[in-house]
């Protein structure tokens, strides 16, 4: 937390407390995994396993650490600032195997947040990129992967209806952590044939939002089906502009 430019106070027995959690936390999120896709992807509970989520418990805005309340038993989002949040975390391991990541591959993240999507995806993946519309959380998020060696992670503040065009070759997954009012255009242009596209559609705070798979087949066709519905912060930018 200090080489992250963040400063956190914990006791010995909090700490403790804490791993306990963690581990019956592990348990939960096997089983969750098993009841939604037969199976817990095992990369993606090692990759939860490899990280400390506590270090991501912290509020931007307020510049206080709520490391303590890590590995919730009844899992929840949690305010980190700036109208942002820190996702529950069986939902970011739900997502996380829906995108089906694997070695080698490379992966787009639409909304930073907390960074801790990004560090998850991070373990399995080859390389992460990731934008954060909101500056002042962006530009601190940005701090957190080197301490703890995530070297393969890169972040920028923008708008993350462009994407990153930069990226030769485009990307095997873009993963949406905001709600959009529907899908940009330029993050399909971006998505590699054989890739997946998750995200959450619908109007921002109001009930009935999706989240979306889409795939794009090899002669570059677009597929699209309903996963299930969800409820997250919105995406802005312009994407708010209405559709082009």
């Amino acid at each position: 937390m200090r080489q992250s430019g963040r400063a956190s106070e914990i006791s010995e027995r909090d700490f403790a407390e804490i791993q306990a959690r963690k581990a019956q936390a592990q348990v939960s999120m096997e089983a969750y995994l098993k009841r939604r896709f037969g199976k817990a992807d095992r990369e993606v509970l090692r990759a939860f396993r490899e990280l400390p989520r506590e270090f991501f418990h912290y509020n931007y805005q307020s510049r206080r650490a709520f490391v303590s309340n890590a590995y919730e038993p009844a899992p929840k989002p949690w305010a980190i600032g700036y109208g942002s949040a820190l996702s529950d975390y069986l939902g970011q391991a739900y997502m996380t195997q829906l995108a089906r990541p694997k070695a080698g591959e490379t992966v787009l993240e639409i909304g930073t947040g907390s960074g801790y999507q990004s560090s998850l995806l991070s373990r399995i993946v080859k390389d992460v990129y990731s934008i954060e519309i909101i500056k002042p959380l962006g530009a601190e998020v940005a701090k957190i992967y080197k301490p703890l060696g995530l070297d393969n992670v890169r972040t920028r503040v923008g708008d993350g209806y462009f994407g990153w065009p930069e990226v030769s070759g485009g990307f095997d997954i873009i993963m949406v952590t905001c709600v959009a009012r529907y899908v940009s255009p330029e993050l399909l242009r971006q998505l590699k044939p054989g890739g997946r596209l998750i995200v959450p559609i619908g109007q921002p705070f109001k009930k009935g939002q999706v989240l979306y798979v889409f795939t794009k087949d090899k002669n570059g066709r677009v597929h699209s089906r309903k996963d299930m519905g969800v409820f997250f912060i919105p995406m802005t930018g312009k994407i708010m502009q209405g559709k082009s």
